[in-house]
């Protein structure tokens, strides 16, 4: 892997991070009045979560891109820029517009895209599919509740 690869997908992966930090307000009197599953992780747990998750998504799209070329790689590159919009965007609908049913429908398409990515990246590098794993599990489970805090809370 090429340090100039790492530090591009780093960058772009921060971006999405920091955009997410921006929007998200945990502390907002709408987010604490909503009606949470006792499985709810505490708010503090989401960073420490995203944290190593966004260094693995960067460490994988920097392996992918360092070894696939032409369609493949632009393919790939396409696809990471399209989950990282997705990602970004989920916490700008649940957070900002309040929204946990548009929010859900978004979350669905980002677990539609991690898929694809996931795949796309096992075919080019183990090491770099393996890498996602732990994305595509963490979505998968904020997928679950997100759906039942829209569930939970159908006037919101």
């Amino acid at each position: 892997m090429r340090t100039p690869t790492l530090v591009k997908t780093g960058l772009a992966t921060a971006a999405t991070a920091a955009s997410g930090a921006v929007a998200t307000d945990p502390g907002s009197e709408w987010y604490r009045s909503l009606d949470k599953p006792a499985w709810q992780p505490p708010p503090a747990a989401f960073p420490a979560v995203w944290t190593p998750l966004y260094a693995l998504i960067a460490f994988a799209g920097a392996r992918v891109l360092d070894r696939t070329a032409g369609p493949q790689r632009a393919r790939f590159a396409r696809a990471y820029a399209v989950d990282l919009a997705l990602n970004a965007g989920w916490t700008a609908l649940f957070f900002r517009a309040r929204s946990p049913r548009s929010a859900l429908v978004e979350i669905v398409a980002l677990n539609a895209a991690n898929v694809g990515l996931l795949r796309q990246a096992w075919r080019a590098d183990r090491l770099a599919g393996a890498s996602l794993l732990p994305y595509v599990a963490w979505t998968g489970f904020a997928t679950a509740l997100n759906a039942s805090l829209a569930a939970r809370n159908p006037a919101r």
